[in-house]
């Protein structure tokens, strides 16, 4: 059996009230039978949340350092095929270029760093054989899988337009696949870019779990940051103008999520802001809030001032910061979802507070 100290109180040791100095009298003894000293201190120490052994309540998830890379990879892929389509469409070839290319390394590196995790790459071949349309994890294998071909080819079509004209028939057929393709990454990358945080809720994880209303439109909101500061760094400043769009919406957005999901995450937010998760999500707000500043100011003053110098070391910087600030959060959430499995406090509280939710809710009904 595992839970808290032998003598934990539910309420905690926050909601003992103590005596005021020279308080002492009539009833003291009665405090004092609470847990107070005669002089308003209180005798019972803070409660510890352990178990015995000093083993956790729950397994941590056992996924390598490498997973939160293949969650921002996969994230800034998705963003990027999205640009690339749009480009496409609007005849913006350096961003079209550039948002292609992105998909497909983004995919491709995120890929092998789930293959890397696995451990065997028959094990990613193994998954394929069923579709298992209730697991997050089937799920997403499939659509990593579909995605990445047509990413793929739109990625091949582009690297191939940039050759020489040597390949014959294949250049032409991939120049011709590379709009279709393109398009249909397009289509699957806002699953892509969310099924990591329905991933990530759907386990046992307590700062996961409690966080399963938010956490994929915070990873939507940090991939779409992502992709439009990975364009802004790499497309001339007067046809990025798409990507400062994106990287503005998606800095609001994934700001407003968070903030949202601190809110409900309830004592398993402290996960998020303690130790090395606490500062690497500081460090994400920072620079996702000064690079989308930056973004703000080179839109407002484009077109006219767009080919200045300034506007283009401060694109760069600020897409900079908005990558930076991406690979932060992926990094703070994995990390903190991971210690707060270690942590039998973030097991014990919220099951704890559901409990009493579920009592007060069925005393309530009987009453009424």
């Amino acid at each position: 059996m595992t839970g808290p100290e032998r003598g934990a109180t539910r309420s905690g040791p926050a909601d003992r009230a103590t005596v005021p100095a020279g308080g002492a009298g009539r009833g003291s003894s009665r405090r004092r039978r609470r847990g107070q000293s005669g002089d308003g201190e209180p005798v019972v120490p803070d409660v510890a949340f352990t178990s015995y052994y000093g083993r956790p309540v729950l397994k941590a998830a056992p996924w390598r350092d490498v997973v939160p890379t293949y969650l921002f990879l996969g994230g800034l892929a998705a963003g990027s095929s999205l640009l690339g389509a749009g480009a496409d469409l609007t005849d913006r070839p350096a961003l079209r270029r550039t948002g292609r290319v992105a998909g497909l390394t983004g995919i491709a590196i995120g890929a092998a760093a789930l293959v890397a995790d696995l451990g065997r790459p028959s094990r990613f071949l193994n998954m394929l054989r069923v579709a298992k349309p209730t697991s997050p994890m089937s799920v997403g294998i499939w659509i990593l899988t579909a995605y990445g071909s047509l990413a793929g080819v739109a990625g091949a079509a582009e690297i191939a337009q940039a050759l020489p004209p040597k390949l014959g028939w294949a250049q032409r057929a991939l120049a011709r696949l590379g709009r279709p393709a393109g398009i249909g990454a397009a289509v699957i990358a806002p699953a892509l870019a969310s099924y990591t945080g329905v991933l990530l809720a759907d386990t046992a994880t307590p700062a996961w779990h409690e966080a399963y209303r938010e956490l994929p439109f915070v990873f939507v909101g940090s991939a779409a940051a992502a992709a439009g500061g990975m364009s802004m760094m790499a497309v001339p400043v007067d046809e990025a103008g798409p990507a400062r769009r994106m990287a503005l919406v998606g800095a609001v957005g994934e700001f407003v999520a968070e903030r949202r999901m601190d809110e409900s995450m309830g004592i398993t937010a402290e996960a998020l802001h303690t130790g090395t998760p606490g500062r690497l999500m500081r460090a994400s707000r920072a620079l996702t809030a000064a690079g989308a500043t930056v973004a703000a100011v080179v839109e407002l003053l484009s077109p006219p001032r767009a080919s200045s110098r300034w506007a283009r070391a401060a694109s760069v910087a600020a897409g900079a910061a908005l990558v930076a600030g991406s690979v932060a959060t992926r990094f703070a959430i994995f990390g903190g979802g991971q210690e707060s499995a270690r942590d039998p406090k973030y097991t014990v509280v919220p099951q704890r507070e559901r409990l009493e939710r579920r009592e007060g809710a069925a005393t309530d009904s009987a009453s009424s």
